[in-house]
């Protein structure tokens, strides 16, 4: 996964406080990002990185579930940047979804931009983030979607909400490490952390004071906003001695598990009960994230820790001495697949699972690592003197030269993007087990057209080439239900007869499993050119 950003993303292009009981509803929500330069000092060292309003992480954004948002972008940096509102539906509205040069030009050196967009018929979880090469590393937020006025949680109201994010932070500028990995073709330089917050916490050098801290009262339930912002990593979470009852996913009710440990996907969010004990046994608890990955290269394989603090009169508690969660190891697959087959939507007469029963286009995508040759005048360092390259059915994404909205608008597609993208692939083999001889991809600024309203079934199915992980997917202005999932090739005679049609969660984000397959359905109501990409396991910007 970590080699991932060797390649541009493969594209599919389709046409801590209360709960916020003032918040009205239907209103518009004003907010300005002043995008800049700011010193910020991590792990022993300070550099400079970009912020909006010099924050970071950035602003947290409020709303209510019919309000309209209009983000003024004010950019002070001396380079292009661009915002995704990662979850959003944005319903005919792909302008303000954010992909630059995909469904918008990106703000340039000195240039404002409004985002201006309506909350239509969600609540829950989400967040912001750069849209442009790695400045996700350190520009993102929480956007957070309350209920409308009077409608309740399908759960006990919580005490107190507090978003969480999950990170990562680099000693190295950002921008140099994936253009380093761009031009040699190897993968990009790991993280040095990962961070609650913005905070590496204790079990880093020079870290202790910079550690995230939870303070809570015994006896009382609070919902934490969880939300993976890392660039690359799977994470596990848990908390010492504390369960969590797993309530929400990617702003969409599921029906509540609970959990000693849970797994997040980059780009994934999700709302955990928390219900602290009457009499708690000592007076902090240890909270602690770590990397799921099956890679077979190098990656952050380190613990970030925080602290639950019950006596919130005193300060923060030392995390050093602290016991950490028993957190599965780093490759436990079988961990992650049994926490993964716990979702399912509530599917209730308020809260239906509206998964499409019957199907118009069947979509099997191939995904995973394949190779490009090196140019003559350099050394790779790659397999066997090779590029690393990310694909879907061995297409590799070629950025287009005119933007692919304007392409989209105007009806001038000749020489921008080919409708030709493969719903097959075009060379079929063992996926999950010898890869072929040839590992060179195909490249190319290729779409699948779909007409309004059609039903789609989209298998992503897992492939063991450069070796077998996984892999998140995100999708721009859709959310999918997930109907089935499994290891190793799909069998399309046998496997859609286990599909889950009654209560299949509903998503934004998912990860195909390692060495297996998982299948989602969704209706493309969504007209325009919104962008839906796979980039391998997250490696470049989403």
């Amino acid at each position: 996964r970590r080699h991932a950003a060797a390649s541009a993303c493969p594209l599919l292009a389709f046409a801590v406080l209360l709960a916020l009981p003032g918040l009205a509803a239907g209103v518009t929500r004003r907010y300005t990002f002043n995008v800049g330069m700011t010193s910020v000092t991590r792990l022993c060292g300070t550099k400079s990185i970009p912020t909006v309003n010099g924050q970071f992480p950035g602003p947290r954004l409020d709303a209510r579930e019919g309000d309209r948002l209009v983000v003024t972008v004010h950019n002070h940096m001396s380079r292009n940047v661009s915002f995704h509102w990662h979850g959003l539906r944005q319903l005919r509205n792909g302008w303000a979804d954010g992909p630059a040069y995909i469904t918008q030009c990106p703000v340039q050196p000195g240039q404002s931009y409004v985002y201006d967009f309506t909350v239509a018929g969600q609540r829950g979880t989400l967040w912001w983030h750069a849209h442009l090469s790695w400045l996700r590393v350190h520009l993102y937020g929480p956007l957070l979607i309350l209920p409308g006025l009077g409608v309740p949680y399908p759960f006990a109201a919580p005490y107190k909400e507090v978003p969480i994010m999950f990170g990562e932070w680099f000693k190295a500028d950002t921008e140099s490490v994936i253009s380093q990995a761009l031009q040699t073709g190897a993968g990009p330089n790991v993280s040095d952390a990962y961070t609650f917050n913005g905070l590496p916490g204790p079990t880093y050098n020079c870290s202790s004071k910079d550690t995230y801290t939870l303070k809570v009262q015994p006896g009382r339930m609070y919902m934490l906003r969880l939300i993976n912002s890392a660039l690359n990593d799977e994470l596990f979470f848990g908390i010492a001695n504390h369960t969590l009852t797993v309530v929400e996913a990617d702003a969409n009710y599921v029906k509540p598990f609970t959990v000693s440990t849970l797994v997040i996907s980059p780009g994934q969010t999700m709302n955990v009960l928390l219900t602290t004990s009457a009499n708690p046994s000592s007076q902090a608890f240890a909270m602690a994230i770590a990397p799921y990955t099956n890679t077979q290269g190098t990656f952050d394989n380190t613990t970030a820790a925080a602290v639950l603090q019950y006596d919130a009169t005193t300060a923060p508690s030392s995390a050093q001495n602290l016991p950490l969660p028993a957190l599965p190891r780093y490759n436990d697959t079988n961990a992650v697949a049994r926490f993964t087959s716990n979702f399912r939507s509530l599917a209730s007469a308020q809260y239906p699972a509206r998964v499409p029963r019957a199907v118009d286009r069947h979509v099997l995508f191939t995904v995973g690592l394949g190779t490009d040759p090196c140019p003559s005048n350099q050394t790779c360092q790659g397999p066997n003197g090779t590029k690393f390259a990310a694909s879907i059915n061995n297409n590799s994404f070629v950025r287009p030269r005119s933007a692919l909205l304007e392409a989209h608008y105007q009806r001038r597609y000749a020489g921008v993007l080919m409708a030709n993208f493969p719903t097959t692939p075009p060379h079929p083999f063992n996926y999950t087990g010898t890869p072929p001889n040839n590992t060179f991809v195909a490249h190319g600024t290729r779409v699948v057209p779909l007409k309004f309203n059609t039903s789609v079934e989209l298998v992503m199915q897992g492939t063991a080439i450069q070796g077998a992980e996984s892999h998140p997917l995100h999708m721009h202005g859709f959310n999918f239900f997930v109907v089935g999932q499994g290891f190793g090739n799909y069998d399309p005679i046998n496997d859609p007869a286990k599909y889950n049609l009654v209560d299949p969660v509903e998503r934004n984000t998912v990860s195909v499993p390692t060495a297996g397959w998982v299948a989602v359905r969704f209706l493309a109501d969504n007209p325009g050119n919104l962008y839906r990409h796979l980039c391998v396991a997250y490696a470049l910007p989403l």
